[in-house]
C-alpha cells in the first residue's frame, strides 16, 4: 500500500461512522459530552468518579458546616453575650461553660472543613480552570486560617471571664475581616461555576450574590459605625443551594 493510499485511508477510517452489524445502529466514532466536562481535561469513568466523589465530599462538608456553625455561633457565642454588658456576658459563659466550650470545638470543626471542602470543589471546577480553581481553593484556605486566629479569641475568653465580652468582640472583627476572603472565593468559584457547562448556571449567579453580601457586610461594619448590616444571612442562601446539588450531583452523575 503506497503511502498516499495509506493517508487516504487513514483518513477515510477516522471520518467513517462504526456501524453494529448486529443491530444496525450507527455510533459516531468521538466522545460523548459527559466525557469531556471541559477542554479535554477529563476523560473517561475513573476520572469522572473522582469528580463524583469530590462534588459529594464538598456538598456534605458545606451542610456539615452549616449545622456546626450555627450552633457554635448563634446559639454557643451568640446566644451567651449581651451587649454592652460584660458582667451579664462573664456570668453566662460561666454559667453555661460547657456549652460554650462545645461552640468553640465546632467552630474549629467549620475551619478544618473549611479546607476539605476548598480541596474538594478544586477537584470539581479542575476541568474549567485549573488557575482560577487554585485561587478559589487558596482564597478558602487562607479564609480559614483568619477564621482560626479569630477562633482563639473564643478560647481566651474562657481563661479570663472579666474580659469575655472584649475576646468575644475581637472574634466578630477579625472574622469579619476574614469574610472578605470568604467572598472573593465564591466570586472565584460563581465564575467557575457559570462558565462550566455542567454547574446551573443560576448557581453561578447565586454564588456571586452570596460572594457580594459578605464583601458588602464587611465594608459596611468598616466604614459605617455602628452598622449591623446583615445582607450575606439572605444571600448566603445560595451557598445551601449549591451545597444540595453538589451532594445530588455527587450521587447521580
Amino acid at each position: 500500500m503506497t503511502k498516499t493510499t495509506l493517508d487516504h485511508h487513514t483518513q477515510t477510517t477516522a471520518q467513517t461512522p462504526c456501524v453494529d452489524t448486529m443491530s444496525g445502529h450507527r455510533h459516531d466514532l468521538v466522545s460523548r459530552p459527559d466525557d469531556v466536562l471541559r477542554e479535554g481535561a477529563v476523560t473517561g469513568d475513573e476520572p469522572q468518579r473522582s469528580i463524583r466523589r469530590a462534588s459529594a465530599t464538598a456538598g456534605v462538608g458545606l451542610l456539615a458546616m452549616s449545622v456546626l456553625s450555627a450552633f457554635g455561633y448563634l446559639v454557643a457565642v451568640k446566644g451567651l453575650v449581651v451587649p454592652g454588658n460584660a458582667a451579664r456576658t462573664a456570668r453566662n459563659i460561666a454559667d453555661h461553660e460547657n456549652e460554650f466550650r462545645l461552640g468553640i470545638l465546632s467552630l474549629y470543626l467549620v475551619a478544618v472543613l473549611d479546607v476539605v471542602v476548598a480541596w474538594a470543589l478544586y477537584r470539581v471546577f479542575k476541568p474549567v480552570s485549573d488557575a482560577m480553581s487554585k485561587l478559589a481553593a487558596w482564597l478558602r484556605v487562607a479564609y480559614a486560617g483568619v477564621f482560626m486566629v479569630a477562633i482563639g479569641q473564643l478560647t481566651e475568653a474562657l481563661g479570663h471571664p472579666a474580659q469575655a465580652l472584649r475576646h468575644i468582640n475581637s472574634f466578630t472583627d477579625v472574622w469579619d475581616a476574614g469574610l472578605v476572603l470568604f467572598g472573593l472565593s465564591l466570586f472565584t468559584l460563581a465564575s467557575l461555576a457559570y462558565r462550566s457547562g455542567y454547574v446551573p448556571r443560576v448557581l453561578g449567579v447565586v454564588l456571586a450574590f452570596a460572594g457580594f453580601g459578605y464583601v458588602f457586610d464587611t465594608a459596611m461594619r468598616i466604614l459605617v459605625r455602628g452598622s449591623s448590616s446583615d445582607v450575606s444571612a439572605v444571600t448566603g442562601i445560595g451557598e445551601f443551594a449549591f451545597a444540595l446539588w453538589l451532594v445530588f450531583r455527587g450521587r447521580i452523575s
